[in-house]
C-alpha cells in the first residue's frame, strides 16, 4: 500500500506596518533595562524607516507627556524620563478579588 502525502498548508504570512515595526523598535529600546536604568536611550533612524513612519512615532513619543525630546543633528532621537512618583505607582494597583495585583509597567505610548 502506498502512503498518500499530507499536503501542509501554507502559512499565511501577516506583514507589519512600518510604523509597528518602529514602534516594536522603539518600545523595546525603552524598556530595555540599562535604558530604564539610566532613563534615557538614543534612537537612531535606520534606512528602513520611511519618513512618514518616523514621523508618526516621534510625534506619539513627543505627544507623552512623561517623556522629553530631544532631536540630535544626526537625525537621532534621544528621549529621557524621570522616575515614577510613589503617588504614580499607585495608581498601577489594581484591586482583584482578594488581593492586589501591580500590572507591569508597559512604555507610555
Amino acid at each position: 500500500m502506498a502512503k498518500v502525502k499530507k499536503q501542509a498548508k501554507p502559512t499565511i504570512r501577516e506583514e507589519i506596518s512600518g510604523v509597528q515595526r518602529l514602534g516594536m523598535r522603539v518600545s523595546s529600546m525603552i524598556n530595555h533595562p540599562v535604558a530604564q536604568t539610566q532613563r534615557w536611550v538614543t534612537i537612531h533612524r535606520l534606512d528602513t524607516d520611511g519618513d512618514l513612519e518616523w514621523e508618526e512615532v516621534m510625534g506619539l513619543l513627543a505627544e507623552t507627556p512623561e517623556l522629553d525630546l530631544t532631536f540630535n543633528d544626526d537625525e537621532s532621537v534621544t528621549v529621557r524620563w524621570e522616575p515614577q512618583s510613589v503617588d504614580d505607582r499607585d495608581d498601577l494597583v489594581v484591586e482583584k478579588g482578594w488581593e492586589n495585583e501591580r500590572l507591569e509597567e508597559e512604555a507610555p505610548f
